[in-house]
């Protein structure tokens, strides 16, 4: 991995936690990922009308992917509901490294070293120690089956957004139709479930919800173009560095606790990189 891919990938980790905050301390969790999503596919639509139209292949890929998005978004939110952004977004985004790299290398055939595997691994052991204090703080347990869950569908859209990103050819035509077509499902998902009155109808949140989704939209971006020049694994490694963004947000801004578990597993976080990057 190119220094230039690392950095692009290390901003949108930033944008990640970002978005991921905004939506974590609004006031109702469907309405602002329905904003993020319907800013989301109004920038898809907007430069899929000036893009090659996708091949046939790509549209199968494109389906599979638009269903995992729309299902970590409904786990997602699911999850901050019963939980804080420090607890849920580990967990969340901690599990999903580990999967992608069995699986990059057993079924897409990425090639990465025993080093880079050791880095990863210690990435995401760091994550996941940064949630333990689900256990030890008395918190809500039944947020953890969701936060897993949009673990796995990460997991997912990672691996078939990376092969539908290389079949497609163009990273920006397959995020371009993929966040169209994820935003319209979402948006039938959290009307069916809530109704007409799930829409927003102040301009100040719609004003945040373009925020939320342009940088969304951005982060993922630069995620799947570095999926077409780099091992998926080590695209998707180093994507969870968001979780120390999410950390430094939620302390700084949100006067969450600067607990020492969150401080040692954001070190082994670091180590995790540092093992990737020598």
């Amino acid at each position: 991995m190119s220094a230039g891919v690392f950095l692009a990938v290390m901003l949108a980790a930033g944008l990640h936690a970002a978005w991921n905050a905004i939506i974590r301390f609004g006031d109702d969790k469907v309405q602002g990922m329905l904003l993020l999503s319907t800013t989301q596919g109004l920038m898809g639509l907007a430069l899929a009308l000036f893009l090659p139209w996708p091949n046939g292949e790509t549209w199968l890929w494109l389906a599979a992917s638009t269903i995992l998005h729309t299902s970590y978004k409904v786990f997602l939110t699911s999850a901050y509901t019963r939980g804080d952004l420090s607890r849920v977004y580990p967990i969340a985004r901690g599990t999903a490294p580990m999967i992608v790299a069995l699986s990059g290398a057993l079924v897409l055939a990425d090639v990465v070293s025993a080093r880079q595997y050791l880095g990863i691994f210690m990435l995401g052991g760091g994550i996941l120690m940064m949630a333990r204090g689900v256990f030890s703080a008395g918190e809500s347990r039944k947020l953890l089956p969701f936060a897993f869950a949009s673990a796995l569908t990460t997991a997912g859209y990672s691996l078939v957004d990376g092969v539908g990103a290389r079949i497609s050819g163009e990273a920006t035509v397959f995020v371009a139709w993929l966040f169209f077509l994820d935003g319209c499902l979402f948006a039938v998902w959290a009307l069916g479930m809530r109704g007409w009155r799930v829409v927003p109808m102040r301009a100040g949140l719609w004003g945040l919800g373009t925020v939320a989704g342009a940088a969304s939209y951005g982060a993922y971006w630069i995620v799947v173009w570095a999926m077409t020049v780099a091992p998926i694994a080590l695209v998707a490694a180093l994507r969870e560095t968001s979780v120390l963004f999410a950390v430094a947000i939620g302390i700084y801004f949100f006067r969450e606790k600067a607990e020492l578990g969150k401080l040692l597993a954001a070190g082994l976080i670091v180590a995790g990189i540092v093992v990737m990057r020598i």
